[in-house]
């Protein structure tokens, strides 16, 4: 008989705005998110922590923001940079402000860390990650041997295409039956701001509905998932892939 295994429902993007805030608290109280990842330096950071706070909601971790790029007319184009991502030093250094500030806002250290749009897979973000993972001691997104991400529970496709067929019930249990690892992240971005100025906005309500959907909580059970945090879990930062 298979062991349990342990599911982390990660919300992204907490601190983005009030209504992004509120989408993500109604997925943790009504649904199935455990854990959050916080952009500190957006307007509604601080209130996100006084409320997460407020109802017990402890699991935070660090999201990473180095810019955010939207597909227009066949390409990636830049909706902002904070940094340089080419530039080793500023990157580094704003990876470092954005971490004391973490520390500012909760008084503790982040649980996790992560990136927004997974900008720290790539060089130069990628070592200042895997150096500040190991040495807080806590799992990076991708990098970490003992907990499997999950990324498809996701309502565009790579170009930024509609694909709503991803963010349905059997969807998101399909990703988690097709799984193999004992520990799981199932990332998302639960939202109720319509008017977020981002390419991924309708897709967060659709995406709190899912996550508050009764038979999702049943069918994580019948999997054999126990619903859990990463402060539940020893998670041992895996090494940087040298290649």
């Amino acid at each position: 008989m298979r062991p349990p295994r342990t599911l982390i429902v990660n919300a992204d993007d907490l601190g983005y705005s009030p209504g992004t805030n509120a989408g993500i608290f109604q997925a943790h109280r009504h649904g199935i998110v455990t854990s959050a990842s916080l952009m500190v330096h957006r307007p509604a950071a601080a209130e996100a922590v006084r409320e997460a706070d407020a109802i017990g909601f402890r699991d935070l971790g660090l999201h990473l923001d180095l810019g955010e790029w939207v597909w227009r007319s066949g390409g990636w184009v830049a909706l902002y940079e904070v940094v340089a991502l080419d530039d080793a030093a500023a990157v580094a250094s704003e990876c470092e402000r954005q971490l004391s500030q973490f520390h500012n806002l909760t008084g503790r250290s982040p649980t996790h860390l992560d990136s927004h749009q997974h900008v720290h897979k790539q060089q130069p973000a990628r070592s200042t990650a895997v150096a500040m993972a190991a040495r807080l001691g806590i799992p990076l997104r991708h990098f970490c041997d003992s907990i499997g991400y999950e990324g498809g529970f996701y309502g565009q496709s790579g170009r930024g295409e509609p694909a709503p067929e991803q963010l349905t019930t059997e969807a998101l249990l399909g990703i988690l039956e097709h799984s193999a690892a004992e520990t799981v992240e199932l990332g998302c971005h639960p939202g109720l701001d319509p008017t977020l100025d981002t390419m991924y906005c309708p897709e967060r309500q659709r995406e709190v509905e899912v996550l508050c959907c009764p038979e999702v909580r049943a069918g994580i059970r019948e999997l054999g998932f126990t619903l859990g945090t990463f402060a539940m879990r020893a998670a041992r930062p895996a090494q940087e892939d040298p290649a």
